[in-house]
């Protein structure tokens, strides 16, 4: 038994600690991939990445070896080292788009519990630690809202090949209507960056030229200049899967890297 949850269970498989613990938030068990870089230091940084739909903790580790990509970047001096925390989102049928449903708080788990679990059980994180948070696709929806909301918790954020309107989860899911049901607001990702602008932090969105999602993340470009509201847009060549993401995960953390040294 733990100070936050009542149960936990985790082990360690091929670098990666892997924890399923029993979520308040979600009133049922979740699972947690965690990679510990190479000599951390005390106030390690902390990463927390999103998966998109249909995937879970192990997505970004096995399709994207994104843990071999960050200790690629530290062994050459171009990173730091980072903490990278890897979460379901909790497992609601095709995806939960890290919101609160009626039923279950998708968000507080990933906002809230997240934090917390990593905090309680790593030495090298500390109060100093800079927490970060990035996701793709349906993740970078969550990311790019999560990150706007709780600056207190993540001091920069970033979304790759992000769903940027609810409506974007008809392309999706296999019951869109069963979603929209459960959730208590579906949300779109500019009226929450505009509601927190006062309070954001740094962040950055990217997208292919060829991925279904790109022109929803022009749009928002062009939403966030009309507004005012300092951010990064880029585009690169690529579509909507795990080439792309795997190839320009590097920026983002990179991105971080930036933010730390600010």
């Amino acid at each position: 038994m733990t100070k936050l949850f009542f149960t936990i269970e985790n082990g360690n498989h091929c670098g990666l600690d892997l924890f399923t613990v029993k979520s308040k938030a979600l009133n049922q068990r979740a699972d947690i991939s965690v990679y510990t870089p190479k000599n951390a230091p005390k106030d390690l940084p902390v990463v927390v990445l999103l998966h998109g739909v249909y995937g879970s903790h192990w997505a970004w580790s096995l399709k994207a070896n994104v843990h071999l990509t960050l200790e690629k970047n530290i062994n050459k001096g171009l990173l730091p080292p980072m903490l990278l925390v890897m979460p379901s989102d909790g497992l609601f049928q095709d995806g939960s788009a890290y919101l609160a449903h009626q039923n279950a708080n998708y968000e507080k788990w990933i906002a809230e519990e997240v934090p917390l679990l990593i905090k309680e059980h790593y030495k090298e994180v500390s109060n100093k630690s800079p927490f970060f948070i990035a996701g793709l696709s349906m993740g970078g929806y969550g990311a790019l809202r999560i990150g706007a909301k709780y600056p207190k918790i993540f001091s920069a954020f970033s979304g790759l090949s992000s769903i940027t309107q609810f409506s974007d989860f008809k392309e999706f899911v296999e019951d869109y209507n069963a979603l929209k049901s459960s959730v208590i607001k579906a949300e779109e990702v500019f009226e929450v960056l505009l509601e927190n602008q006062s309070e954001l932090g740094p962040f950055r969105f990217d997208c292919g030229s060829q991925d279904i999602l790109y022109s929803g993340n022009v749009k928002l470009h062009e939403q966030l200049q009309s507004a005012g509201i300092k951010h990064q847009f880029f585009t690169y060549t690529g579509e909507h899967n795990w080439e792309y993401w795997t190839e320009h995960i590097s920026e983002t953390l990179q991105f971080f890297a930036n933010s730390i040294q600010r």
